[in-house]
């Protein structure tokens, strides 16, 4: 396996020497931010404290003391004859069914890169209640409409001879079709040419960074963010800066210095509606972004993951609809309520950059899809999406209005939080001194799955982002009700 040592803890490791916290404090919360971020993702080995120590210029029982706490508090785990891993139970248990015989044949000679940065942080638990991040509820995806769609465009198909013809036909009627969506519906100009479909979101998130991003570009995130693009981002070669949110969103005083003392490539923003607080980004905000783009000329790739939820008549546009110096390059998803498979991302940009981006494209996908585009298509066109649309942000709304009914009932006094106007997930503040990962261990124990990638914790934030979309009014009754017992009987026990 490759050394621990090419993480490259400099970059999200950021200690100050002349702050009045301890230095052994800030290793510990810089350890618990990366690792919630997903930079330090579970089962990474930790290289030993004599070379860390170098790496992060620290005194050695400066660090031993830091290492102790995060032990205790359940964030690595340090075995005397190992090494000191991630949360490594389960990746030692992992290794365990991997057989000698081919480890020894690993070892000698099929030799790959491995990502320490790219481990999947997704966790699978079997418990009957369960929070997420904001994912839609599959139960109310209209699949009997999609699959009557679906094969008539297959029957109607058959007598089709030039299947290359076919495609070219269908993939120029989908473009066209989708682009005036997105022109509608989000405030865009775009044409056919300005537009890059891909499977899904991801997939056109990885291909912008790969073309716009190299080894040792500075990008800036907001903090916190969200953790599977930090990882896409790091695993690139870039070195992540980071600027904090505040109630405006994004700090651009604080991000105008940075620009003003460094060259940053790219700022990486989850559109007007910050990702995972829910904040939307001030309209004084947004123009002041576009110009400080414009000024130092780096570029904003805005990732609109959830527009297609928002609520109360009030829709924010993107930065993409207002950007006249062609400095954005826009990423989202479209209809994440249609059954899986069916889905779409897409990225919107300059025409000679989406160019750019589909020769790489046809080498990860060559052909096209001709039924599912057609059917979207037509789906589009007919105005279905948008009865879909309407219908699934009536159901979405009551439930988020009736969360956060029950967390003002059953929370109050201790928490803080406000009533977002797009996506399926709160952002809760937690107002008492205490451990979310004891707190994530107690809910367990009472049937309720808090995932890490949705608890956010250092020295200056105890907080979650708790997704109601999934759940039905009697889920969430009850996932809120384990959840109050569960923080009731830890404080009771600190």
């Amino acid at each position: 396996m490759d050394s621990p040592v090419q993480i490259p803890f400099k970059s999200f490791i950021q200690l100050d020497a002349s702050a009045s916290t301890p230095i052994y404090l800030q290793i510990v919360f810089e350890f618990i931010k990366a690792i919630q971020l997903g930079l330090l993702p579970e089962g990474t080995k930790l290289p030993g404290t004599r070379i860390l120590c170098k790496l992060l210029v620290v005194n050695r029982n400066t660090l031993i003391k830091a290492f102790q706490d995060l032990e205790s508090q359940g964030f690595i785990a340090i075995s005397p004859s190992k090494g000191t891993f991630i949360l490594s139970s389960q990746k030692q248990a992992h290794q365990k069914e991997i057989g000698a015989a081919s480890r020894a044949a690993t070892a000698s000679h099929f030799n790959f890169k491995r990502s320490t940065i790219l481990e999947d942080p997704i966790e699978v638990s079997e418990l009957p209640l369960q929070f997420n991040d904001g994912l839609p509820d599959a139960r109310l995806v209209h699949t009997d409409v999609l699959a009557s769609l679906y094969v008539s465009k297959l029957k109607r198909n058959k007598s089709k001879k030039v299947w290359g013809q076919v495609q070219q036909q269908t993939r120029q009627n989908f473009k066209k079709q989708f682009s005036n969506y997105l022109n509608v519906t989000r405030g865009l100009k775009i044409a056919e040419a300005n537009l890059l479909t891909t499977t899904n979101h991801e997939i056109g998130l990885y291909l912008v960074l790969k073309l716009l991003i190299s080894t040792g570009d500075k990008v800036v995130i907001a903090s916190p963010g969200y953790y599977q693009s930090n990882m896409s981002i790091l695993d690139s070669g870039a070195e992540i800066i980071s600027v904090p949110v505040d109630q405006d969103g994004i700090d651009t005083v604080r991000l105008r210095k940075i620009c003003e003392s460094n060259t940053i490539r790219l700022l990486y923003l989850t559109s007007v509606f910050h990702y995972p607080t829910t904040i939307a980004l001030s309209a004084k905000r947004r123009i002041e972004l576009l110009e400080m783009a414009r000024h130092f000329g780096f570029i904003i790739v805005e990732d609109d993951y959830d527009f297609d939820f928002h609520f109360d008549n009030n829709t924010i546009l993107p930065l993409a609809a207002i950007d006249s110096n062609d400095v954005v390059v826009y990423i989202g998803s479209f209809a994440k309520s249609l059954p899986s498979g069916f889905g779409y991302g897409f990225v919107s940009a300059p025409a000679n950059f989406i160019e750019e981006l589909e020769k790489h494209q046809r080498i990860l996908s060559s052909g096209v899809d001709v039924i599912k585009e057609q059917v979207l298509a037509d789906w589009i066109q007919e105005g279905e999406v948008h009865r879909l649309s309407k219908k699934n942000k009536k159901n979405y709304k009551e439930r988020r209005d009736y969360f956060v009914k029950l967390l003002d009932e059953k929370f109050r006094g201790k928490i803080n939080f406000h009533t977002p106007h797009r996506g399926l997930a709160v952002w809760v503040h937690w107002l008492g001194q205490f451990n979310l990962i004891k707190l994530r261990k107690k809910c367990m124990e009472n049937g309720l799955f808090l995932p890490k990638t949705i608890l956010y914790q250092d020295k200056n934030l105890t907080a979650s982002r708790l997704g109601f979309g999934s759940m039905d009014l009697k889920e969430m009754e009850k996932a809120l009700s384990v959840l109050s017992d569960s923080l009731d009987d830890l404080l009771r026990l600190t």
